[in-house]
């Protein structure tokens, strides 16, 4: 249960995080996409732990094999199925809370649900399990390249220093030129000095991952229920940390006047356009043919080198010693993860549409 995603590009996860390894099955990919592995596997590196100092210091190369599904370079139609293996667990860091709950960690919550729980970084509840998703991710990213659609994140904020400028005034492109991923070079010096201050400071950071999806036609939704920004909000919000979405004008709309904030109609050629997008692409849960745009707010990593107070599994009183390889801030490496999720949404709500009308 809780471990599939999707309708009909389905994409199915397994795997903890010091076990053998992780893998995921695709069902529902349309046969003859090229299946371009270079792109997978540079996604796959974006995500990855041990990239900077401002990251977890794990090494892990997260190579992939493709098991199934593809065949002379093109997908067959048939279930993709790829496994990532582990190959620097270092479970010995997590024998100290073998019986003791982490604050604000699933240990807990796992072990109330289960009867029993993986303490070695946290088995299925770790980030770690995010991999699979990057590399199902990649897979959807290229069948949306097909139709045009194309789907970019950045580090808009970490902790109390925001990016003020929309995704409108920056260029994308320079977003991995630098290792918080920001594509405004000034702040990324101050957020990558903040991390790192943070990370000497034996604690942790929050900050806001923001995404927009560019070439969605409008059509592309459901109604009622199973609303595209709905969808959206469930896939970012079932990442590991995530503790906020909002789309479009977000919070900040409840400032404006319907006069001000409704998006007018006009005609450019045959596209029926918005004058301002305040709605962020979607209207009544269905793509209107503008940019689709939204923000993710992640918490400060649970997980910090500090000693802290818990209880462990008989209900006593103990100290939790923070040991281990953690991020101080997960927003660097949260960019690709909120991409696959938003690419996988889109490529599935792409699939729903072509069965809605001949």
């Amino acid at each position: 249960m809780g471990n599939s995603f999707g309708r009909i590009f389905r994409i199915s996860t397994f795997g903890e995080s010091h076990g053998f390894g992780l893998g995921l099955v695709i069902d529902g990919c349309p046969a003859g996409l090229p299946i371009d592995e270079d792109f997978i596997r540079n996604e796959m590196q974006r995500r990855k732990p041990g990239q900077s100092k401002i990251t977890t210091q794990r090494k892990e190369e997260d190579d992939f094999q493709i098991l199934s599904g593809v065949f002379e370079g093109k997908s067959t139609g048939t279930p993709i199925g790829m496994v990532i293996m582990n190959t620097d667990q270092k479970s010995k860091d997590y024998g100290h809370i073998a019986d003791k709950f982490r604050p604000s960690h699933a240990d807990y919550t796992y072990f109330e649900k289960y009867g029993i729980r993986d303490y070695r970084g946290g088995g299925r509840s770790s980030a770690r399990e995010t991999a699979a998703r990057v590399a199902a991710g990649a897979i959807a990213k290229l069948m949306l390249r097909h139709y045009g659609i194309s789907v970019q994140a950045y580090v808009s904020q970490v902790g109390d220093l925001k990016l003020e400028k929309s995704y409108l005034e920056l260029n994308l492109t320079s977003t991995e030129d630098n290792i918080v991923r920001c594509p405004d070079s000034e702040m990324a010096e101050k957020m990558i000095t903040y991390i790192d201050e943070v990370r000497k400071s034996r604690d942790t950071v929050g900050g806001i991952v923001s995404c927009v999806a560019k070439g969605v036609p409008p059509g592309i939704g459901e109604p009622v229920f199973d609303r595209l920004h709905a969808e959206l909000g469930k896939a970012m919000l079932s990442i590991n940390a995530v503790k906020g979405f909002e789309y479009g004008s977000g919070f900040e709309g409840v400032k404006m006047r319907g006069s001000a904030h409704n998006d007018v109609f006009y005609q450019e050629g045959d596209k029926v356009r918005t004058k301002t997008n305040y709605s962020g692409g979607i209207q009544g849960g269905i793509s209107n043919g503008e940019d689709i745009y939204f923000n993710v707010a992640f918490k400060p990593v649970a997980t910090i080198m500090q000693d802290q107070n818990s209880l462990n599994e008989a209900g006593e009183s103990v100290t939790v010693s923070g040991k281990g390889r953690h991020d101080p801030c997960v927003v660097p490496r949260a960019v690709p993860i909120v991409e696959a999720m938003a690419a996988l949404v889109l490529a599935d709500y792409l699939l729903i549409s072509r069965t809605n009308k001949l």
